[in-house]
């Protein structure tokens, strides 16, 4: 029986944190390779000129252009590739744009890996369910084809780490305009100083918050925490 062909993937995402981790998250799984890796829509848009490309994993936010207008630039060049989301923007109108635009799938950040190698998994069921062609037997199978790259549990987090705490460390830096620290997060939040700076390290780790030192008061500098 002949293997499936290893799917290559471009990894379009400015920050480089971000970047090496999703690169990473790829070439640890079974099945997957990174073709290339792109921080601006100009790199993406040369790369798949240049490379066998078959799922691309875009982020929205992009120095030189919005993800969906790299999108549609893709779709409008007719680049046999698919499209998964991957990134911090939450407004629903973007969601609903990218739907719209054909993403196989919108996840949003930060993950772990098993949040991202689940997607991956969803994604070559469905490649390989394509690739066998013939018929759907019914609604169940087509219900079961697009289920696996558009899953409906709830992506994991880090053991200890709750979706509605981390959306609110999220929505609380956002909304500053400015940086935080991790007392201010926590006084916004209703939570420990604690916790939310276990939140906001996991932020930062993963590329979507900044941190430095805020100097000013006595003693030693607090870190202060900003959303990128």
């Amino acid at each position: 029986m002949t293997s499936a062909p290893v799917v290559q993937v471009l990894v379009v995402e400015d920050e480089p944190v971000a970047a090496e981790a999703h690169r990473a998250y790829v070439d640890r799984t079974p099945g997957f390779a990174t073709a290339a890796v792109a921080a601006t829509g100009a790199q993406a848009l040369d790369a798949l000129a240049r490379l066998p490309v078959d799922l691309v994993l875009l982020d929205v936010n992009l120095p030189d252009t919005s993800g969906l207008e790299l999108c549609r630039r893709i779709r409008a060049a007719g680049a046999q590739v698919d499209v998964l989301a991957v990134t911090s923007a939450r407004e629903l109108a973007t969601v609903r744009a990218a739907a719209a635009l054909g993403v196989v799938g919108y996840l949003l950040k930060p993950f772990t890996y098993p949040a991202l190698r689940d997607r991956l998994a969803g994604y070559a069921e469905y490649r390989a369910r394509l690739r066998a062609g013939g018929d759907a037997a019914g609604q169940d199978d087509v219900d079961r084809v697009l289920g696996g790259v558009r899953p409906s549990r709830p992506a994991p987090l880090p053991k200890g780490m709750g979706r509605e705490t981390l959306d609110a460390v999220v929505a609380a830096l956002r909304a500053a305009g400015g940086g935080l620290s991790a007392a201010e997060t926590a006084e916004l939040i209703g939570a420990s100083r604690i916790t939310a700076r276990r939140y906001l390290e996991y932020l930062a780790d993963t590329g979507l918050v900044a941190r430095a030192p805020r100097y000013g008061g006595t003693g030693r500098p607090e870190l202060e925490y900003r959303w990128r």
